[in-house]
């Protein structure tokens, strides 16, 4: 299998697949052509692969002579990658076709189709349970017989099961043990026609949690710009359509934003060759072959220019804010979007922890990002201290932002406090009052918790205020009432592990803590709050590598080296020796050799570490990069540009570097690099 992941957001991947004809960048839109009928030459408008179909062409006798002598590519003047159907629509729409699964498979190879298609069962959704139980047996018993008909073709096998979850599951763990190269999940349509995207993201989701990773999943039949990023979202890669011609052969133009109708256009809505050069009233005027022939070249560039916008995206890190956008194109989208909350654990494991780009809060679904569902997770490696203060948002970094603090602060109390409080001000009712309303507590901050409530992270902890995402954010200034209650939440099980706790008014109005018993609270003048360097580098190394790493790293008497331009911590030492570097961008550790060699004794096998084979071993020693090939087990919990450790089967370190895929993804890849070594030589 020849597919290799470059970078990663969400379940998307920008990637490489390599066929006989030549390498596909995905996520890539495949146009349908017509055997026989096409007139636009869509490579001409960015098409680097394309689909036809391969009953059609076994049916008609001339096209059949022309592809059996010449090849499928010569057929539709298309000299890279074609991958072919094997007349599963036909089937979905007339209920039968005149050909054997082995006889359509055996021709594909013969006119040299790239990527094959073995003839599944398209069960349509909501049929009874029954029926696609059935079929879906079928699907892979033709699945199996594909393998054993075909000599070399790339195979595609497709996933079915109607709209049962666990029947779309089941089919893709038997797909995922047999030797296929890509993996369509098809007979969703009708879904995509009739607007019901929440079921398309059950089945999508159903589907690409039990397929290997290694392998590219295709929606079949999508060809709707605005759908595209949330599929690519959910680890879809490859997209097929003929909406460039049927939409254009009705008039209508696709948008990342939905469709337009030509009758009700003013002014013509892109920057595309048609759309410069004609207005709507021209355009109407013309012939309707003439006309409808333009309209799909718009199409076609609209919706390649959506698949570059998406590539970028992944690049950059900014996937989820894309998706949020298209999503708002239509309420059922917004819906489908909405719903993927249900799948945020299986979410966090395949998105990046650091990215390119800062974190844009656009509306309550942004709290159910991965970023936002990791940080609490996180949070979790944090020891609590015996008090905590809770201070309301300031700009960032919060702690270099520390000379406005609120004026007035409570004290939450407790029922028990509460009850004892009333009987002392029976029995000594002037000290009680001024216990109560002019109450000065000589607190010890040393052991206070310092935290900022904020939207959309909920509570951040001064020590964590440099580190990705909680610094590189932005959210309105006006709270909605999602993140509200969201953020209430979160307090309520934050505050748990706190024996006093300490809040401004602001954040107590704000997140109604006001509700619980407290009572007002004054610090010695003047409150000084200072963030304490070796508190820092601990907390960030707990919640970079896990509870107890901070001490693991920096133990001992280290030195820390800050920068003469921005004052921020960048080197920790021992000594002459460099055991990490504080990363400018996010805030977060990158290893050095002691480093590395600290964490090594500190985390117990496996965690953080990538296992390599005998034949790997003198490379990583080198400092090369890993590839999967070589890597034999690893730490599964691993994620995406994080710090991992390069170790042989004895746990010997090796080297160190940062990880290029998810643990998961480490160990079913056999193509491509894993992990991007830093330094070796141990």
């Amino acid at each position: 299998m020849n597919f290799e992941i470059k970078y990663k957001d969400a379940r998307g991947r920008v990637g490489t697949l390599k066929t006989p004809h030549g390498t596909i960048k995905t996520p890539a839109l495949m146009p349908v052509i017509h055997p026989g009928k096409q007139t636009i030459q869509v490579s001409d408008y960015g098409a680097e692969v394309v689909i036809t179909n391969a009953y059609l062409i076994y049916k008609n006798e001339d096209l059949r002579e022309i592809a059996l002598e010449e090849g499928v590519h010569k057929l539709i003047d298309f000299p890279g990658p074609v991958v072919t159907d094997s007349g599963s629509f036909q089937l979905s729409l007339y209920g039968d076709v005149q050909v054997s699964n082995q006889e359509i498979v055996e021709f594909q190879e013969k006119i040299g189709t790239d990527i094959g298609t073995s003839l599944d069962i398209p069960t349509p959704p909501s049929v009874k349970r029954e029926r696609a139980e059935r079929e879906l047996e079928i699907t892979l018993q033709r699945a199996s017989e594909a393998l054993e008909v075909r000599d070399e073709l790339m195979l595609n096998s497709v996933v079915q099961g109607s709209t049962y979850p666990d029947l779309r599951s089941k089919c893709a763990d038997a797909l995922g043990e047999m030797d296929f190269q890509v993996h369509p999940i098809g007979a969703v349509v009708p879904l995509m026609e009739s607007y019901r995207y929440k079921e398309l993201v059950e089945v999508v989701m159903a589907s690409v949690t039990h397929l290997p990773d290694s392998r590219p999943r295709h929606l079949m039949g999508a060809g709707h710009p605005m759908i595209f990023a949330l599929a690519v979202a959910m680890g879809c890669d490859l997209f097929d359509s003929a909406a460039y011609i049927l939409y254009a052969e009705d008039d209508r133009l696709l948008m990342p934003g939905g469709t337009l109708k030509l009758e009700n256009l003013y002014e013509m809505p892109c920057s595309c060759e048609v759309c410069t050069s004609y207005t709507p009233e021209q355009l109407r005027q013309m012939k309707k072959e003439e006309r409808r022939e333009l309209l799909a070249i718009h199409n076609l560039r609209v919706s390649f220019a959506e698949m570059r916008m998406i590539r970028q995206a992944i690049v950059e890190g900014s996937l989820w804010e894309l998706v949020e956008q298209r999503c708002r194109a239509h309420p059922f989208l917004l819906e489908a979007l909405r719903s993927l909350k249900n799948y945020s654990e299986d979410l966090e494991k395949y998105d990046p922890p650091y990215k390119n780009s800062a974190f844009f809060y656009t509306g309550p679904e942004s709290l159910n990002r991965p970023e936002v569902y990791r940080h609490l997770k996180k949070m979790r490696r944090i020891s609590s201290k015996k008090s905590v203060l809770l201070l309301p948002r300031s700009s960032k970094p919060y702690s270099e932002r520390l000379y406005d603090l609120p004026e007035k602060f409570y004290r939450i109390t407790s029922e028990q406090e509460n009850f004892e409080a009333k009987q002392d001000s029976l029995e000594h009712p002037k000290q009680s009052a001024e216990s109560l309303n002019q109450q000065i507590i000589e607190t010890q901050l040393e052991d206070m918790q310092v935290t900022v409530v904020d939207v959309p992270f909920g509570v951040i902890p001064l020590e964590l205020d440099q580190v990705y995402p909680l610094a590189q954010n932005e959210s309105p200034d006006s709270y909605d009432e999602d993140s509200l209650k969201m953020v209430g939440n979160v307090l309520q099980d934050y505050l748990e592990g706190f024996e006093e706790i300490i809040v401004s008014e602001e954040v107590a109005q704000t997140f109604a803590l006001n509700t619980l018993p407290m009572e007002e609270y004054r610090f010695p003048e003047p409150l000084n709050i200072v963030v304490d360097d070796q508190k820092r580098i601990k907390m960030i190394a707990d919640y970079q590598f896990g509870e107890g790493a901070g001490n693991g790293l920096f133990d001992g008497d280290v030195q820390i080296v800050k920068s003469r331009k921005t004052g921020k911590i960048r080197h920790v030492y021992d000594g002459e020796e460099l055991i990490a570097t504080l990363r400018a961008s996010d805030g977060v550790f990158v290893l050095a050799r002691e480093g590395a060699r600290r964490l090594h004794r500190y985390l117990p096998y496996p965690k953080n570490r990538v296992v390599v084979n005998e034949d790997a071993e003198p490379f990583a020693r080198e400092g090369k990069s890993i590839f999967a090939k070589f890597v034999i087990n690893c730490d599964i919990d691993i994620h995406a540009k994080e710090e991992v450790l390069i170790v042989n089967a004895e746990d010997q370190l090796l080297a160190f570097g940062k990880s290029i895929l998810n643990g998961k993804e480490i160990l079913d890849f056999n193509t491509g690099q894993a992990v991007k070594t830093r330094k070796g030589g141990f």
